[in-house]
């Protein structure tokens, strides 16, 4: 048996007894529930699940999380005020406050409500494990412990330098230590211990922040091995450049692949994606299964997000500083008492929305102050926002309305715009901003786009 028949044949399996522990909880929970579990992916785009449409990626545990909950089919970040844009999206999930009302996302100041810190002083214990990029003071402030915490954007993944939970505050450089596991191996075993130890006195937040399947994409040999790079479908939109400037055609990223982009270089980066996604998702399984073995499946709020997506090749990009749906549309899966099981939900939502929502499934007063709103509508059909902005730096900024999507650059004293209807050209290929029959729609958009700047504070306002 070669080890990709070995990794089917396990992931059957284990996505067979998670999908039948999930249902018989399911069916005996009809309180609220108690405890929250948080797993956070860095650089997951929104089509690497297989059940949700990619027949090229292997993800069994997140195929079983979409059939026991809900996946927010439309949900987006909101923007960047740089190159990183973990760090903002990390701080906008924590904070449930979009990027023009936190001033410091990289240090989040004390005037921002932070999710764990709300949830610790209604009783929870509240646990961070992994990547932590908003800066090592709001740490202690929004969290009552921690392990194996890494202040940082990337490392070498089996050499990741992580911080005990320090009192104090401070942790200062040398008290880092540098393990010999696989990052997400590391942060899952810490999870796992968190599971095991908790003695259910309190309920809890366990927040796991995974730094895959972020760059340096190094995937231990088996997951390697599940994917041939020749038998990789290369999307439509993928090109050798792209076609004009778009104001961050220098940033690292785009320095991780030759310039012109070929096939081969880009179905190799793909294959080394998707194994680090699939090694990823054997973690959270891993930990998961640990839910149920506690006795938590039954009373655990269970979110497996991304906090932003990536490129890899599409339009000539390969990372995630762009407007385009690789790289602003990001998986969003929900689980638990009071959700509905195999749903999918396409109302246009944020990763901000994840803190009111968890508070109103909860049961308790969500706070005020947050732009977030609570996602219990949307599940009940109603919509809670008509359309989606995004924002990235001072050279982009984009509106969804519908199915139409307009993207404004302004580069160098110039505007370059773009129109496309997503519902025909999912992939982004063919712009229709020049086009006559469809100069009407681009001025609504656009008017509606300096509506939606004014309305959130843009700086670029006018």
């Amino acid at each position: 048996m070669d080890r990709r028949t070995f990794l089917a044949a396990a992931a059957v399996g284990a996505t067979s007894a998670v999908a039948g522990t999930y249902s018989t909880a399911a069916a005996r929970s009809a309180a609220r529930p108690k405890n929250i579990l948080y797993l956070l992916a860095d650089d997951q785009r929104f089509d690497t699940i297989h059940t949700l449409g990619n027949p090229d990626i292997y993800t069994p545990h997140l195929d079983a999380l979409t059939q026991r909950g809900v996946t927010f089919t439309n949900a987006y970040i909101f923007g960047s005020h740089h190159g990183a844009l973990c760090v903002p999206s990390r701080a906008m999930i924590m904070s449930g406050c979009q990027l023009f009302h936190i001033d410091d996302p990289d240090n989040l100041p004390d005037n921002v409500p932070l999710l764990p810190a709300a949830l610790h002083e209604r009783g929870f214990a509240t646990h961070a494990i992994g990547k932590w990029h908003n800066g090592r003071r709001s740490f202690n402030r929004a969290f009552a412990s921690g392990s194996s915490i890494f202040f940082g954007g990337m490392s070498n993944h089996s050499a990741v330098p992580v911080y005990a939970y320090d009192p104090s505050g401070a942790y200062p450089p040398e008290a880092a230590r540098v393990t010999d596991r696989f990052s997400s191996e590391l942060f899952a075993d810490d999870a796992i211990k968190f599971l095991r130890a908790h003695d259910g006195t309190q309920p809890f937040l366990l927040y796991v922040a995974f730094t895959a399947p972020h760059d340096p994409r190094m995937a231990p040999d088996p997951y390697r091995a599940i994917y041939d790079p020749k038998r990789l479908t290369l999307p439509p939109n993928c090109m050798p450049r792209h076609p004009f400037d778009n104001g961050d055609l220098d940033t690292r990223d785009e320095k991780l692949a030759p310039w012109p982009r070929t096939p081969e270089n880009t179905r190799y980066q793909l294959a080394e994606y998707y194994a680090m996604i699939s090694h990823l998702d054997e973690q959270a399984g891993r930990i998961l299964a640990v839910l149920q073995e506690t006795g938590h499946a039954d009373d655990t709020l269970i979110v497996f997000a991304g906090d932003n997506g990536l490129a890899v090749g599409q339009h000539g990009l390969f990372g995630k500083q762009n407007a385009y749906e690789h790289s602003i549309h990001v998986p969003l899966l929900l689980a638990g008492p009071g959700v509905p099981r195999g749903k999918r939900c396409d109302a246009f939502c944020y990763l901000t929305d994840t803190f009111p929502t968890l508070f109103d499934l909860l049961g308790v007063p969500i706070p005020a102050g947050l732009d977030g709103k609570s996602l219990l509508p949307a599940l009940r059909g109603h919509a809670v926002r008509d359309s989606i902005f995004f924002a990235y730096r001072d050279v982009q900024r984009a509106l969804r309305l519908g199915d139409y999507k307009l993207i404004e650059y302004f580069v160098k004293g110039e505007r370059h715009t773009q129109l496309f209807n997503l519902a025909r050209d999912p992939y982004e290929t063919t712009d229709l901003s020049t086009d006559p029959r469809h100069a009407k729609t681009r001025e609504r958009m656009r008017h509606r786009l300096r509506a939606v700047q004014r309305e959130t504070g843009d700086p670029l306002a006018r």
